[in-house]
């Protein structure tokens, strides 16, 4: 049965065209693994699966993950650290075990309202629990959190007097009156898919929700982990994200609302 696999380039290049095609089409594919990124189990049968190839200097491993927690790709690790991931494999199928891969941070979103240009705004605060490396890399070079949203199209914010420019392709999703994904645009053009998305959808406040549906815009703004924090209340928040700016610590654009 064919899998939910995908396949990049750079892991195509690596294995060849061949050895890709016959996991596309089921072969040499795992049905169930545990995702090398999470731990947790996944089934390519029933859910998006990214390959990921771990390549020493002189082994190669091909392990497996949801497509959720990251994306397929090639990771260089030592040749060491591969072979006692081969030593301690079990089971039919290789599947890597935990250590290779830079521990998985989560992004951690909170709704508020925010003053700006005497009207209040929607917004959410996204921080990551931890630093973020650039994909295929061990995350040796530091947070590059904001340097990858910068990437994105999302803008430096060095005062909190203005609304941010709005970042075409990227919506929020709102339904029933709950957050549940923040969405960008997909490859080549393709159907939106999921930056981050609520494990369960997230309760907003009745004020957040009727500022969105009037504006059908929220703001969005991220700094890295440790910078803004869990805050109670709204004008705490506000404080937390001035000094972010401030310090040249925070980004931020305006999306459009889907949903209601």
């Amino acid at each position: 049965m064919p899998r939910m696999l995908d396949v990049s380039e750079d892991v195509r290049a690596e294995i060849g065209d061949a050895e890709a095609d016959r996991l596309l089409v089921g072969d040499n594919a795992p049905g169930s693994y545990d995702c090398t990124s999470c731990r947790t189990p996944g089934d390519s049968e029933q859910e998006r699966t990214s390959t990921v190839l771990f390549v020493g200097d002189e082994t190669a491993v091909l392990a497996f993950a949801h497509a959720t927690c990251i994306p397929s790709q090639v990771v260089q690790v030592s040749e060491e650290q591969l072979q006692g991931a081969v030593r301690s494999i079990t089971g039919s199928e290789p599947q890597v075990p935990g250590g290779l891969m830079p521990e998985q941070a989560v992004l951690g979103i909170t709704s508020g309202l925010v003053l700006l240009e005497d009207e209040l705004h929607p917004a959410l605060v996204v921080e990551p629990t931890g630093a973020i490396a650039r994909p295929g890399t061990d995350g040796s070079s530091g947070d590059e959190f904001l340097q990858l949203l910068l990437e994105q199209g999302f803008h430096p914010v060095h005062r909190m007097g203005e609304v941010p420019a709005v970042l075409h392709g990227w919506s929020i999703l709102l339904a029933m009156g709950q957050l549940h994904a923040v969405l960008q645009p997909g490859t080549g053009g393709g159907a939106p898919v999921a930056w981050w998305q609520a494990h369960a959808p997230l309760q907003v406040t009745e004020g957040w929700r009727t500022a969105a549906n009037k504006s059908q815009t929220v703001l969005v703004y991220a700094a890295p982990a440790g910078t803004i924090g869990q805050q109670p209340r709204e004008d705490l928040l506000r404080d937390a994200l001035e000094k972010a700016a401030a310090r040249g610590l925070l980004v931020g654009a305006a999306m459009p609302l889907a949903g209601t």
